[in-house]
């Protein structure tokens, strides 16, 4: 089996030119390789409303985690209820972090994320997700190249540093009008809030519209010289 440790190994060679652009077929590979051992954490932004519908495909049950950091939008918990009702075999882990904000606030100060936002991100995602991940071999994530700079040269199969994984990205070549294109095909539910000029939605208090038509990341973490919350550096 392709682990962390075993990387060296032969790896797969998947087809793109498909409709789904090797996704699908990246994800059967990953459910008949990994059985259990592997888990989607999805954000459930425009690009994991699409990754849940493929896997839906292939693996009906598969373990879908939510890194509920207590800072998401109304309309993102919204959308995860209407998840839930359109994949109810699907089982959707809302993974908390150890600390409340109360308690974070007690220790770290009032609203770390503006004082302190990598900080914020370790507690509430970083840990948590390495938490989830502890004892599995592999986990999914819906990044593209064409969602910025740092996400340009992903792999349907990457090597997990940060966590000593292996992470699979089936989405890689998708671009944000392939991904539209999908969700009006399948008349897939999605959060209003892309509607309402955010591509790209995390937390509240650091998620504000895009400020950048051509950047898809423009909105998050603006003015703070941050641009990814931690959960894809090395």
């Amino acid at each position: 089996m392709l682990t962390y440790d075993t990387w060296d190994e032969e790896k797969p060679a998947f087809p793109i030119d498909n409709e789904t652009k090797g996704a699908l077929h990246v994800l059967q590979w990953a459910y008949d390789h990994y059985k259990d051992d592997i888990v989607y954490a999805c954000s459930f932004g425009i690009e994991g409303i699409v990754l849940i519908d493929l896997i839906s495909k292939v693996k009906p049950d598969a373990e879908i985690v939510f890194l509920d950091t207590n800072l998401h939008f109304r309309e993102t918990y919204e959308t995860i209820e209407k998840v839930k009702q359109k994949y109810p075999s699907l089982r959707i882990v809302m993974k908390q972090p150890h600390l409340s904000l109360e308690e974070q606030a007690k220790q770290f100060g009032d609203e770390l994320w503006k004082h302190n936002p990598n900080k914020c991100c370790e507690i509430r995602k970083i840990i948590p997700l390495r938490e989830v991940l502890t004892g599995v071999s592999a986990w999914i994530s819906g990044l593209r190249r064409e969602q910025s700079p740092t996400r340009s040269h992903v792999e349907y199969l990457n090597k997990d540093e940060k966590f000593q994984s292996i992470k699979i990205c089936p989405l890689i070549h998708w671009t944000w009008k392939d991904v539209w294109n999908y969700v009006y095909k399948h008349q897939l539910p999605y959060n209003v809030l892309h509607d309402k000029g955010y591509p790209s939605i995390g937390c509240e208090p650091c998620t504000s519209p895009a400020l950048d038509t051509n950047d898809l990341r423009s909105g998050r973490w603006a003015g703070q010289g941050k641009v990814e919350c931690g959960l894809h550096e090395s």
